[in-house]
């Protein structure tokens, strides 16, 4: 398998062709472009401008400057990796997400649909998930479930 190396280049001025010439005679492929301006005050922003979903099982910290695990969630994506990794069907999953209390985060049980909808981000935090020192002991399989739901959603809507 292929590794890969990223770096982030801050441009503060006119870009130069020359970056780009100096990037690929090292190795290096162009892979995105991102690109900002300052909105005028007769522009407003769009929706979804600045507001992103934080990806469940995060939240965002008290002093509002980082996210950190939500450990309500992340004891619910854990709960469905095992379940996954055991072959469980998405209603069994379903079932024991509903009779332990965990919710969506919108308050919802879990249906067959949402769980569905976690897979991509059950790929994006497995090998955090995996070589966390909770999924090594098993000591998350015996700590309390929620018995009312999530109900810290205040911390996971974009300011």
């Amino acid at each position: 398998m292929a590794h890969f190396e990223r770096i982030r280049d801050v441009i503060s001025g006119p870009m130069s062709p020359e970056i780009i010439q100096q990037r690929s005679a090292a190795g290096w492929q162009m892979v995105s472009i991102e690109w900002r301006r300052e909105l005028p005050d007769s522009e407003t922003p769009s929706d979804g401008a600045y507001g992103e979903d934080i990806p469940y099982g995060l939240r965002i910290s008290d002093d509002g400057l980082r996210l950190e695990v939500h450990p309500t969630e992340n004891h619910a994506l854990m709960l469905m990796m095992e379940l996954l990794g055991q072959d469980f069907s998405y209603s069994s999953i379903v079932s024991d997400l509903n009779e332990k209390g965990f919710r969506t985060r919108t308050g919802q049980p879990w249906s067959r649909v949402a769980v569905f909808n976690m897979m991509p981000r059950l790929i994006e935090v497995g090998p955090r998930i995996f070589h966390s020192k909770e999924w090594l002991s098993d000591n998350w399989k015996s700590e309390p479930t929620p018995l009312a739901g999530n109900t810290d959603t205040k911390k996971n809507r974009p300011r």
